[in-house]
């Protein structure tokens, strides 16, 4: 086929819907896939049904995509939080299970790709989280497995740009998603502790006690365009590297 062919893991809602609806206006043919998908197959979408933290679901997906005959870009942005009480309140499973959808996905489906990449000179972004950074008690469990991401991508950089492999992360800052904005999520659990509504939580009490210096919560379209940026040819000398998108939250030293 004569469109590049991107692939999306989790591109069905929030950051990765984004990102899919981008990355089409872009010109690529987009294959992506989420537990909640509708399959579909349009004149530049395959959508497949899958649970991206099995084996199995990242098989469907990986072959859905190579079926197309080439894969040129790949962003890994499946990834499950949910609000703790305490590190002393997470099981071994909910570990378990953050990694295998926050890590091991990206794991497999980057292996699976990788070969099909490495025939197009292709990119990959992860899509990690200001949290892999900047720890945060109430996703204990989700920050650490953010820094595991950030960490692969900087390995997987060192053995693949050589190969004509570019891999760079994104970290966005706190992020307008379901994650915050659904009904018994993050932005309901904040605003239970602290007395207050969920939209002043979201409009205020989070730039606050974040210290967004931009005063506001991103938006998933403005990290959409970070990723559409990194897969590009303005990002053709750019590999390693974490981008930040924060509105300013980490401050720099």
């Amino acid at each position: 086929m004569d469109n590049k062919v991107a692939v999306v893991s989790g591109g069905t809602k929030g950051i990765g819907a984004a990102v899919v609806e981008r990355l089409r206006k872009d010109g690529y043919w987009v294959v992506t896939g989420s537990r909640s998908a509708t399959p579909e197959q349009g004149d530049d979408l395959t959508v497949v049904r899958a649970d991206l933290a099995t084996a199995e679901g990242v098989e469907a997906l990986a072959a859905a995509a190579l079926r197309l005959g080439r894969v040129d870009a790949l962003v890994n942005n499946v990834g499950q939080f949910e609000a703790r009480s305490s590190f002393l309140d997470v099981t071994d499973a909910q570990w378990q299970q953050g990694f295998n959808a926050n890590v091991l996905s990206a794991v497999r489906l980057t292996r699976a790709l990788l070969p099909a990449l490495l025939e197009r000179g292709g990119a990959i972004v992860n899509v990690s989280s200001i949290n892999a950074r900047l720890p945060f008690p109430m996703v204990v469990d989700y920050s650490a497995h953010k820094a595991a991401l950030t960490n692969l991508t900087t390995a997987l950089s060192e053995e693949f740009a050589p190969r004509g492999v570019r891999v760079n992360t994104v970290s966005p800052g706190p992020v307008r998603t379901p994650g915050w904005t659904d009904d018994g999520r993050l932005g309901d659990s904040m605003a239970s502790a602290s007395g207050t509504t969920r939209d002043q939580v979201l409009d205020e009490g989070v730039p606050a006690s974040m210290g967004i210096a931009l005063g506001r919560m991103g938006e998933a379209g403005e990290i959409a365009d970070a990723v559409a940026f990194l897969l590009g040819p303005q990002a053709r000398w750019i590999t390693g590297t974490d981008l930040v998108i924060d509105g300013g939250t980490i401050k720099a030293a």
